[in-house]
């Protein structure tokens, strides 16, 4: 199947034809995965994870003006701006001066040869400063890809307008908001190397640097499928996470996503985020209207928002976003099974999932959707999950449990079909996954597991 043009797009079309048909469409992606031959390989074998994050990562890829700082938790600076570049922002029409240094990781041969690949970033980029994340890949015939531009980010939006770049494809593959994809996998060709870049910015003649913590990607190859194997249950926990309804904040701040009713993704990382004892300051909060219930939900939204897509579903900002409260790790990344997320649970690690269904394809939600992030939580002693679910009325209605194969299979295919019958796609399986920078060291093991640690 053809990927949409446009993502936002999409979205746009599920929420006109959802009105009135008690459907919610959120800003999570919901983009057709590409049409190939099922096969069914062990599901450890379909991801692979790499990130950069060490001092001997830093000091190990190309260097030019950047350099590696040590400590508690490593990461990247600008030592000396290698030039100045002139960049005209898109959403504001204003061009301006900056001085930067590029970073460029040594070449990454993921484990499984990719359809798609998701880079994430941690970093921190005080007022005057900001980063691009690029992309290059080799392809299994032995050409590459062009630099394809994984975002242009900012924690703020004072100086750049964080955003998302269309229109971005070689004609084998295209960039889709936030995610690389084989426009016709079904032909056999993949990704089979990659490279990453980062262009560090600053305002000229200061001393500002971003500092990056984090950067790598998530390569893939799930194949097409409209239902999964079902697992049995494992540990029975529930963990403690605040809960919040986006649904709360329906008509608020519409100039980020139209407001409440599409404010899924932060409002999920939100909770994870407070689970984890981290809060905004008053001063973050100080914009917004007085009286507002939740305001940090507010805070989430504006400061995930993409404003090239026109949403604030874009997975990497969400992670980016998590990871500017002290000491955060965070990374998009899918998952191969329940198993994989009841480990988690079980190290105490609550897990952002995104899924797509209609109405009677899960029990108790009581609506459809064409893209929706919830927060899972734990899991009972049947193995049902429990999940705090934004889309709900209020936030004493967050709490819901959700029965275990539907909530497997809504979350781990890769093709279903609409309201209407007409087949869709799934997104195999993508998670947000949070965590601070000193886990346990059970967390520790779990996450290493995975390849995220």
């Amino acid at each position: 199947m053809t990927r949409p043009t446009s993502r936002r797009t999409v979205l746009t079309a599920a929420l006109a034809a959802a009105a009135g048909a008690g459907t919610v469409a959120s800003a999570g992606p919901a983009s057709a995965a590409p049409t190939r031959t099922p096969s069914a390989p062990a599901a450890a074998s379909l991801v692979d994870n790499r990130f950069w994050t060490s001092y001997t990562d830093w000091r190990f890829g190309s260097s030019a003006g950047t350099r590696a700082v040590a400590g508690r938790r490593p990461g990247l600076v600008i030592s000396a701006p290698v030039g100045t570049t002139d960049y005209a922002d898109p959403h504001t029409g204003t061009t301006s001066t900056w001085e930067y240094a590029t970073w460029t990781s040594p070449v990454h041969r993921p484990d499984v040869p990719a359809t798609e690949v998701i880079a994430s970033w941690n970093a921190h980029t005080p007022q005057g400063t900001w980063i691009q994340i690029e992309l290059r890949g080799g392809y299994s015939d032995g050409t590459d890809t062009p630099w394809y531009v994984m975002g242009r980010w900012a924690a703020g939006d004072t100086d750049i307008r964080r955003t998302s770049v269309d229109d971005q494809t070689d004609g084998r593959s295209t960039i889709w908001t936030d995610t690389f994809s084989l426009d016709d996998a079904a032909s056999g060709l993949r990704l089979v190397s990659y490279r990453l870049r980062l262009t560090l910015h600053r305002t000229p003649g200061t001393r500002l640097t971003p500092t990056v913590h984090r950067v790598g990607a998530m390569a893939s190859d799930i194949p097409d499928r409209f239902t999964v194997p079902a697992t049995a249950p494992g540990i029975a926990r529930e963990l403690a996470v605040p809960r919040y309804s986006q649904n709360v904040h329906v008509g608020q701040y519409p100039e980020y996503d139209n407001g409440g009713e599409a404010w899924c993704s932060p409002t999920s990382s939100q909770m994870i985020i407070e689970s984890w004892g981290r809060r905004p300051t008053p001063e973050d909060l100080a914009w917004v209207k007085p009286g507002i219930a939740d305001p940090q939900v507010c805070h989430a939204a504006r400061n995930t928002f993409d404003y090239q897509y026109d949403g604030c579903g874009n997975w990497p900002f969400n992670a980016a976003y998590a990871a500017t409260y002290k000491d955060m790790n965070a990374v998009v990344t899918r998952l191969g099974s329940l198993a994989d997320l009841e480990k988690l649970i079980g190290a105490g690690i609550p897990v952002i999932t995104s899924q797509s269904f209609v109405k009677d394809e899960l029990t108790g939600a009581g609506y459809g959707t064409s893209g929706h992030l919830m927060t899972v939580i734990g899991f009972t002693a049947d193995g049902d999950v429990i999940a705090n679910d934004p889309a709900s009325p209020s936030n004493d209605a967050v709490r819901r449990v959700y029965r275990r194969r539907e909530w497997e299979n809504i979350w781990l295919r890769t093709k279903r079909y609409d309201a209407n019958g007409a087949v869709r796609g799934g997104t195999g399986g993508v998670c947000y996954i949070y965590w601070p920078a000193d886990p346990s060291a059970r967390q520790r093991s779990v996450l290493r597991s995975l390849g995220l640690a």
